[in-house]
């Protein structure tokens, strides 16, 4: 549930957080920005199962923005609170492909792992481009069967149909490293 807003600044804004209300804007091609606010509670809601942010939001109220779709394009915090202070939410429309980014998920223990090695989990999610429809909860990698010094990179992660990965497909996601130091260490003969 939004509600449109005529006024804006630090004040208003203050004042709505204050009435558990949350700041936003709702924008999107071929329409100016429109400032709303939010029920807490509401975008709570909206944010929570697997999919979190990604989730697709159906607005009600907000004159002409009612029964729009959106998504949660950006969302400011409390530094210290933890609390949300702003959200940008970004129409979208079902027909058009999105540019969005989606968690990456690790099933099992690596082959490496079990033999003394450590998981290097360098990208913990995926740029990617697909239907809104099409937007997947987190894309899983099995890495049961990853031994030392092996990856796993972009062009080898297994996407959900209509979904198109956009980040370099030679960039590793997840690769398991050896305990190079002892290894080396081991490997020099004892000086008498």
């Amino acid at each position: 549930n939004i509600e449109l807003r005529s006024k804006t600044g630090k004040g208003i804004s203050r004042q709505l957080r204050g009435a558990d209300r949350i700041p936003g804007v709702v924008y999107g091609k071929g329409m100016d920005p429109m400032a709303v606010s939010i029920n807490y509670r509401d975008l709570l809601a909206a944010m929570s199962g697997e999919g979190g942010r990604n989730n697709l939001i159906t607005l009600v109220g907000g004159g002409s923005l009612d029964q729009s779709m959106a998504i949660i394009a950006d969302l400011q915090r409390d530094a210290v609170k933890g609390t949300f202070k702003h959200v940008d939410l970004h129409r979208i429309n079902m027909n058009e492909k999105l540019r969005i980014k989606v968690p990456v998920v690790l099933k099992g223990t690596a082959i490496g792992v079990k033999e003394g090695g450590l998981v290097d989990f360098a990208h913990h999610e995926l740029h990617v481009e697909c239907l809104p429809a099409n937007i997947p909860d987190h894309i899983e990698i099995d890495i049961a069967n990853l031994a030392v010094a092996h990856s796993i990179h972009v062009n080898e992660v297994t996407l959900p149909e209509g979904v198109k990965v956009l980040d370099n497909p030679k960039t590793p996601v997840v690769s398991i490293l050896g305990r190079a130091k002892e290894e080396a260490a081991a490997a020099e003969p004892a000086v008498a």
